[in-house]
């Protein structure tokens, strides 16, 4: 069973798009999810978007395969072992020693949330039996209600019925040092404006590789993220929105240094592009940005990835006093609500220090 890239053509036979197949053992289709995924490319979903869910749903036939069940007469128990599946690192065999499971909780979610819209899809289309994914609960069943429960009490919450808790973990972020080891390592401006930015604006990669020359206003120290659907790189901001981020000068520097010391006469819009090998002038792809920052752990030992910079950057500015608000837009999380859950983390020192400060201002009593 093997995921295969799929390249689209338009009226002229040049490349328009890039898609994605489930190939079988017989490398056919799986036509129940070619037409899922001909569905999300016809809403214009990222074609990252798409090949993450080809790739999870490769998981669930094989599962499939492997239990020698129908796809379209699967259960909740079918889906519960499924669960156990992913999560069984030797299956068939029973450990006497607790061993670490294969996926983590939350890669476990992702896998079933896409599984679980995959039927949603066919059940909307009548083609699969009627198996019970969500419940539906109301308001008045929960002991506390939200702020807004007089707007909302009418309207019912539906929840998946298969989903693991997942433990909160924080978001892994590099030091001063660590940054300044990682732009020690790159071999060329390129990379190192490319890393830079990263950490300085917070942006994620796909932000970062769709960007044109007429997005970077060096006169105002400002950088514009514009969302485009036509990115020969297939790179996607994700946000619907355009929005601004303010910049250092000194990372306005860089960007220039770059234009004059190597981007030169260049004849391509796109900020990043192959330089040195490849087709001189085409954007930098994904695979690329995930090739140098595999060189750059190799190269520190750090072990590290593109948006691991971005949970840097997003720390730091809380540790420096940003309101949520500020944080989120910077970010261009689209509720603040993300912020917080992803970003802010209270310790036993953040309360120790909160009642300290409590017992200072409080007004003194007689004993």
């Amino acid at each position: 069973m093997k995921v295969q890239r799929l390249s689209l053509s338009g009226p002229d036979h040049q490349v328009a798009g890039v898609s994605w197949l489930l190939l079988d053992d017989n490398f056919l289709p799986v036509i129940p999810v070619q037409e899922f995924l001909s569905y999300l490319h016809n809403l214009e979903r990222s074609p990252n978007t798409i090949r993450s869910y080809a790739h999870h749903l490769k998981l669930y036939w094989q599962y499939l395969t492997e239990s020698q069940l129908d796809w379209s007469k699967v259960g909740l128990d079918e889906l519960a072992a499924f669960v156990a599946w992913l999560r069984n690192p030797l299956p068939g065999i029973i450990s006497l020693q607790p061993r670490l499971a294969k996926r983590s909780e939350s890669t476990i979610n992702t896998i079933v949330a896409v599984v679980s819209a995959f039927y949603d899809y066919q059940q909307r289309r009548g083609f699969a039996t009627d198996l019970a994914l969500y419940r539906s609960q109301s308001f008045p069943q929960r002991r506390y209600k939200d702020f807004l429960y007089h707007i909302s009490k009418s309207k019912p919450v539906t929840t998946r019925l298969i989903k693991l808790k997942v433990p909160k973990r924080l978001p892994k972020t590099l030091t001063n040092a660590q940054v300044q080891q990682l732009l020690e390592a790159c071999h060329n401006l390129r990379d190192r404006y490319l890393v830079s930015l990263l950490y300085q604006t917070g942006m994620r990669v796909g932000q970062a590789l769709g960007l044109r020359h007429s997005d970077i206003h060096s006169w105002d120290n400002l950088i514009r993220i514009v969302t485009r659907q036509n990115n020969l790189n297939q790179a996607r901001a994700k946000t619907l929105q355009p929005y601004s981020i303010h910049v250092s000068p000194e990372l306005m520097s860089l960007y220039t240094r770059y234009l004059l010391d190597e981007f030169g006469d260049t004849d391509s819009d796109y900020v990043f592009v192959n330089l040195w090998e490849g087709a001189i002038g085409q954007p930098l792809h994904y695979e690329s940005v995930i090739d140098l920052f595999h060189r750059l752990s190799k190269q520190t030992g750090l072990a590290v990835h593109p948006h691991m910079l971005r949970h840097t950057h997003a720390t730091e500015l809380f540790q420096n006093g940003w309101d949520a608000a500020l944080v989120q837009k910077r970010l261009g999380h689209a509720q603040v609500q993300t912020t917080l859950n992803t970003y802010v983390h209270l310790t036993e020192a953040d309360l120790k220090k909160a009642y300290q400060i409590y017992l200072e201002r409080r007004a003194p009593r007689d004993e």
